[in-house]
């Protein structure tokens, strides 16, 4: 098997799994109780808070655990919307966010907010003279992922978070999903971040919001007590261990990691350059563990099939994609339907080696063939 989609979600670190196995297994009690048992599963949980905030460098911030980046970027956009609605109800995004942003601003404009799109240049990359000049003094927040999932753009959080000091008023929210544990991203200015375990090889289920501490938000779950007031429910200490345990390991290996994915993506896109009808849609402005192309001629899930009967695995879009005809992410940056429409993601990690990329081209070549005579 070659497993090419690690951007849908990776498999599980072995020292990450047998440490929810321990918690699970030696501490039995809830982080909420009172007595012996559950001091001491709430130790375990401080612990852990402890290690994320020294690994992330969050001393001003707080850690709101969910289940997962879906729920964190519903509690980050729904509780600010719902919290500050006497500040005003514009919201500024891009097109290129997760199904789980774009879904829940559409929600909101039913409910009379006013969505505006940013405009990009023409690699992608957020136009930071433009965003001046749409910031409102009734805009709430600016929600934005750090890298897009189906392309691999990187946007200038930094420089992002430098202009919206001047509008104290207004909340920045950043998806950083798709990019912690692959590239350095400063969150200094930033009121609210999401991440997910499962991207970084931990288990699935549990993900978090970070969150500035003197931002208020109108919880998503109400009732009882847990690890903070914005998020109720019986705490899960042995996932909250593991998300310590999976950041730790992504982050003490980062740049290594970094050089050996951009090397793998240089090899893919030496070769894949060489066909006439494969468009490569990543460029110099995306991150190298994301490779999106498009074969012209060919449908996106014909080509995601091909390549499946080799045991090769691939994706047309982000996993939670609806099922469009199309990738709105690469019209956006194209605009060129028909690249959208043939448009495959190849997403790699430091797991992957030069042999998977190997028989990944063995095979891309047996199908674009084959593909194409039909």
């Amino acid at each position: 098997m070659v497993y090419l989609d690690y951007s849908a979600t990776t498999p599980v670190d072995k020292e990450v799994l047998a440490s929810f196995d321990k918690a699970s297994l030696e501490i039995i009690g809830n982080a909420n109780s009172n007595h012996k048992l559950g001091r001491k599963a709430n130790l375990l949980m401080e612990k852990a808070k402890e290690q994320i905030i020294d690994l992330l460098h969050l001393k001003d911030k707080e850690i709101i655990y969910t289940s997962g980046a879906s729920e964190a970027n519903n509690l980050a956009i729904k509780g600010i919307a719902f919290k500050y609605l006497n500040r005003g109800k514009h919201i500024i995004t891009s097109y290129y966010e997760h199904s789980s942003v774009k879904e829940t601003l559409l929600y909101l404009k039913t409910l009379g907010f006013e969505i505006d799109y940013l405009e990009t240049k023409e690699n992608g990359v957020i136009d930071l003279e433009k965003f001046k000049t749409m910031l409102r003094n009734d805009t709430i927040l600016v929600t934005i992922n750090a890298i897009s999932s189906e392309l691999g753009l990187k946007e200038p959080i930094k420089e992002m978070g430098e202009i919206l000091k001047d509008y104290p008023k207004c909340f920045f929210h950043v998806d950083l999903t798709q990019g912690i544990g692959k590239v350095q991203i400063p969150l200094d200015n930033v009121d609210l971040a999401t991440l997910s375990a499962h991207k970084i090889y931990g288990l699935k289920g549990i993900g978090a919001l970070i969150k500035r501490k003197n931002v208020e938000l109108t919880p998503l779950i109400h009732g009882g007590k847990s690890t903070t007031i914005w998020r109720s429910g019986t705490p899960s200490h042995p996932l909250v261990a593991s998300l310590a345990k999976a950041l730790r390991l992504i982050l003490e290996n980062e740049e290594e990691n970094f050089q050996k994915v951009k090397k793998l993506n240089i090899m893919l896109q030496e070769e894949l350059k060489k066909y006439p009808s494969v468009y490569i849609n990543s460029n110099e402005e995306c991150i190298p563990h994301i490779l999106n192309v498009s074969i012209i001629g060919v449908k996106a899930e014909s080509f995601m099939h091909a390549l499946e009967a080799y045991d090769i695995y691939v994706s047309t879009k982000s996993a939670c994609s609806d099922d469009d005809s199309y990738s709105e992410s690469v019209y956006h940056l194209t605009k060129d339907l028909e690249r959208a429409k043939s448009s495959i993601r190849i997403s790699i990690s430091h797991l992957t080696t030069e042999e998977d990329i190997k028989a990944f081209l063995s095979a891309f070549s047996k199908c674009y063939h084959q593909l194409k005579m039909l």
